[in-house]
C-alpha cells in the first residue's frame, strides 16, 4: 500500500460499526473508559515507554485522520467550535503521558534506593525575573497572538443567527466549558448539577492541601508513593469531567440523544425510555402495591438508602477497610469525613448515571411536594 492509497483510506465499515457499537452506548463508553484508565494506572510503567507509547500515539493519530474521511465524523470533528475539544483531548493525552512517564521514571530510581531525578541536582540555578522570566514571558505572548491570529483567520467564528424563540438549535448546546455540566442535568435537578456539585468540586480542590498533608511526592514525580490520591483525582478528571466534556460534544445529537462517532445525526430517532424512581421499583415492582401517599412512607427506602450510603458507609470503610483506616487514623475524624462526603459524592454521581442508562432510574428520592429530587 503506498502512501496516496494510505491517504486516501476511509474507515472501513466493520471498523466504524465496531466503534459505534461501543462507543455508541452512554454506559459502555463510560464502562470502557474506567478500565483503560484502571489499566493505564497499573501498568504505566510498561505503557509509557516511548517504545510502546509512540506505536499507540501514532496508531491513534492515523485512526483520527482517515476518520476525518468519514462524512458525519468530519462535520462534527471540523466545527470550529469542536476542534479545539479535539486539541484538548489531545493535549491531555500527552501531558498526562508526559506525567506518568516521569513518574515511571522515578519510581524506577525509588526502587534501586535512589532519590528522585529532581532531587539530583546539589545546586538550583536561580533565575531573575527580570529580564529572565519577563523575556520569556514576552515572547510567549508573542508567540500565541500570533497563533490565535491564524486561527481566527482559518477558522470562521462559530456565531450563529439572531436568537428566535420560534426556532431554537437542536440540540442546543452550552459553551465547551459548560457541557460537563449540561450533562449532569440530565441525570440530576438543577439545584444538585449546577449549584451542589459545581460547589463541591471547588470545595473539594480548595481543600486538598489540607485535607492530604502525605509530604511524599511534593517537589518531585512519584506515582508509587501516591497510587490512591492520583488515582482518584485521574478519575475525577478524566472520566468524571473531561469524559463528559468529550460526550457533550462529539456523542450527543439531535434531541440530546446519543450517538456513535460515525453514526449518522437522524433527528427522527427515538429512544423509548420509562424512567422511574426508586419508590416506584420498590413498591410497584418488587411489593406489587400502590404507592403510599406520605412523602416520608412513599421515599423511606430512598432515603434509608442515602443514610446507609453517607453515614454508615464512611465507618463500615474505617473498620473493614485498612487503606481507609488508615486514612483516618492520619486524618482524624474532622478531615476524614470532609474526605470521604467528597469522595463518595464524585463515586455517587457516576453510581446515579450508570443506574440512569442500565435501569433507566431518575431518582433515589423523589419528594416534588417540596421541590425536593435526588
Amino acid at each position: 500500500m503506498n502512501t496516496l492509497t494510505l491517504l486516501a483510506w476511509e474507515p472501513p465499515e466493520f471498523y466504524t460499526d465496531l466503534v459505534n457499537a461501543l462507543v455508541g452506548s452512554a454506559a459502555t463508553f463510560v464502562l470502557l473508559s474506567t478500565v483503560g484508565l484502571m489499566l493505564g494506572l497499573k501498568y504505566y510503567r510498561v505503557l509509557t515507554k516511548p517504545k510502546v507509547a509512540g506505536p499507540i500515539a501514532l496508531l491513534a493519530g492515523f485512526l483520527l485522520f482517515i476518520s476525518y474521511k468519514n462524512p458525519q465524523f468530519s462535520t462534527i470533528a471540523s466545527l470550529p467550535d469542536n476542534v479545539p475539544i479535539v486539541m484538548m483531548v489531545a493535549s491531555v493525552g500527552f501531558f498526562v503521558w508526559l506525567a506518568f512517564r516521569q513518574m515511571a521514571l522515578n519510581d524506577e530510581r525509588l526502587d534501586q534506593g535512589l532519590p528522585p531525578k529532581e532531587a539530583e541536582a546539589k545546586e538550583v540555578e536561580k533565575t531573575f525575573v527580570w529580564p529572565d522570566l519577563v523575556y520569556i514571558e514576552f515572547i510567549c505572548l508573542i508567540l500565541f497572538t500570533v497563533f490565535l491570529i491564524l486561527w481566527s483567520i482559518a477558522l470562521k467564528a462559530p456565531l450563529e443567527q439572531p436568537a428566535n424563540p420560534a426556532k431554537t438549535p437542536n440540540p442546543s448546546k452550552a459553551p465547551w466549558y459548560f457541557l460537563g455540566l449540561q450533562e449532569m442535568l440530565v441525570y440530576f435537578d438543577p439545584w444538585i448539577a449546577g449549584v451542589v456539585l459545581p460547589t463541591m468540586i471547588i470545595t473539594g480542590l480548595m481543600m486538598l492541601p489540607y485535607i492530604d498533608k502525605n509530604p511524599k511526592g511534593n517537589g518531585y514525580y512519584t506515582f508509587k508513593e501516591r497510587k490512591f490520591a492520583i488515582s482518584v483525582y485521574m478519575f475525577g478528571f478524566v472520566v468524571a469531567w473531561v469524559l463528559l466534556i468529550f460526550m457533550g460534544t462529539f456523542l450527543r445529537g439531535p434531541n440530546w440523544n446519543f450517538f456513535g462517532p460515525y453514526e449518522r445525526w437522524d433527528i427522527h430517532k427515538l429512544e423509548p425510555l420509562t424512567n422511574v424512581n426508586l419508590s416506584e421499583l420498590v413498591y410497584l415492582k418488587a411489593f406489587g402495591v400502590g404507592m403510599p401517599r406520605n412523602w416520608f412512607i412513599r421515599e423511606f427506602w430512598g432515603i434509608l438508602l442515602l443514610l446507609i450510603y453517607f453515614v454508615v458507609a464512611p465507618g463500615a470503610l474505617v473498620r473493614f477497610v485498612p487503606m481507609f483506616r488508615r486514612f483516618y487514623d492520619s486524618m482524624g475524624m474532622v478531615r476524614y469525613s470532609v474526605f470521604i462526603v467528597h469522595l463518595l459524592v464524585m463515586a455517587g454521581m457516576v453510581i446515579k448515571m450508570l443506574s440512569r442508562w442500565t435501569m433507566n432510574l431518575k431518582y433515589v428520592v423523589a419528594i416534588p411536594e417540596y421541590f425536593f429530587n435526588i
